[in-house]
């Protein structure tokens, strides 16, 4: 059967790359059941203001509206298992053509999938923070609770509110995390942004790192981002799908 020329492009590009790096936003796991922030149909933005529940800010003056909101999916975070397009990366990664995977995810599918360097942007729901003593706890100690009853988790040492390493609007990117993936698009001759909108700062702005350093780009994503213009392979449809056969192609 022939390639799809779009597909042989992008395998040949990884091909002759030697130093490969991925970007991956919520369109790589909406297929493992967890719905993304901005798409017309299913966007978790759709239903609410995110500066008037996932802010900082918003947080501190009442937790309870951004647990209100996290609530209706929380079950699906907690039940997603990887997909094919986060096996996809760990085989590229096993075979020494990716060298790191960034991410703006937090539901820890990369890890779970076994990528072994994995830089995440926006944090992660392993773990939560008490606001008030800053004790860590193991999310698996709350999270099944706050499923059931859908209460804001309480930390058990001091009682303050239980926070989610995730990063909210108006919160610092983690900075160990943001320079290590400064460091590794530095060093990239190829970028593949995976399932990213490309649209939340600073973020978004880390793929001209690669680009100003003369990497290559492909683009795997469903809807058009501010960077198609200058990537040398762009692929719509099934993000699965493409970089399967890509992956399959390209260790054939």
């Amino acid at each position: 059967m022939e390639m799809n020329p779009h597909i042989q492009h992008a395998t040949e590009l990884i091909q002759q790359a030697r130093h490969v790096v991925a970007m991956t936003g919520a369109g790589i796991s909406t297929l493992s059941g967890i719905p993304d922030f901005r798409s017309p149909n299913s966007g978790l933005w759709n239903s609410a203001d995110p500066l008037e529940v996932a802010s900082i800010h918003a947080f501190r003056r009442n937790p309870q509206l951004f647990y209100n909101w996290i609530h209706p999916v929380s079950r699906l975070f907690l039940d997603a298992r990887p997909n094919a397009a986060h096996q996809a990366l760990v085989k590229l990664e096993r075979s020494g053509k990716l060298k790191a995977v960034i991410t703006q995810n937090i539901d820890d599918l990369h890890t779970k999938a076994g990528s072994q360097t994995v830089f995440e942007l926006h944090g992660h729901l392993r773990e939560l923070t008490c606001v008030r003593c800053y004790r860590v706890t193991p999310a698996a100690l709350v999270l099944e609770k706050f499923v059931a009853d859908g209460q804001v988790p309480h930390c058990a040492h001091c009682g303050g509110v239980l926070k989610p390493n995730v990063i909210l609007f108006g919160e610092q990117l983690p900075m160990q995390e943001f320079v290590a993936a400064q460091v590794a698009l530095e060093k990239a001759d190829l970028l593949l942004v995976v399932g990213s909108s490309l649209e939340v700062s600073p973020a978004s702005d880390l793929p001209l790192v690669a680009l100003d350093n003369g990497a290559r780009l492909i683009i795997i994503n469903h809807q058009p981002t501010h960077l198609d213009s200058k990537a040398d392979v762009v692929i719509r449809g099934d993000i699965a799908t493409a970089l399967t056969a890509i992956t399959t192609a390209v260790l054939a």
